[in-house]
């Protein structure tokens, strides 16, 4: 029996914030490491996956990345406003919001994703978690699990 807590509502990007379960999928996706590192792209990284100013050799408090995460959240929450130009549901939201700190908002903007999702193509854009697995060409498992996570939430929103 549906009642009205069972709804999934589609809204505006722009007036969502990502859910507490969103934010801790991302914390548990990215993992914390307080000391900088090369990912498996030989890009610079510390912390929850911040990228814009880690150096290495640097480390970092616990405090100090926690900061970063609220951070950089907000940065990819901005990316998916600008871009999602049609309503979407809370999952929906969190999916394109992890998505988009994972991988930055030049891929959001440039995805087969985002183009069919404005383009009204929901399930379209749902398949293309699938393609976003590879780091320099090589299937990473974390990314296999990470994009199945966000694809399994973002999909129940594309009920006809």
């Amino acid at each position: 029996m549906a009642g009205p807590d069972n709804l999934e509502v589609k809204l505006a990007a722009g007036v969502l914030s990502l859910s507490l379960a969103g934010f801790v999928g991302i914390q548990t996706y990215e993992g914390k490491r307080n000391t900088a590192y090369l990912d498996t792209g030989n890009v610079v990284t510390v912390c929850y996956g911040h990228t814009a100013t880690a150096k290495m050799g640097q480390r970092l408090s616990d405090a100090t990345c926690d900061f970063l995460l609220k951070q950089d959240v907000r940065h990819a929450e901005a990316a998916v406003k600008r871009h999602v130009t049609v309503p979407v549901t809370q999952g929906q939201y969190d999916a394109l919001v992890s998505f988009t700190f994972n991988l930055g908002e030049k891929q959001l903007a440039n995805s087969t994703l985002l183009r069919k999702l404005n383009a009204g193509d929901c399930f379209g854009a749902a398949a293309q978690f699938d393609r976003w697995v590879y780091d320099n060409g090589v299937i990473y498992k974390g990314l296999v699990k990470r994009r199945a996570n966000e694809r399994a939430k973002f999909e129940p929103g594309c009920k006809p």
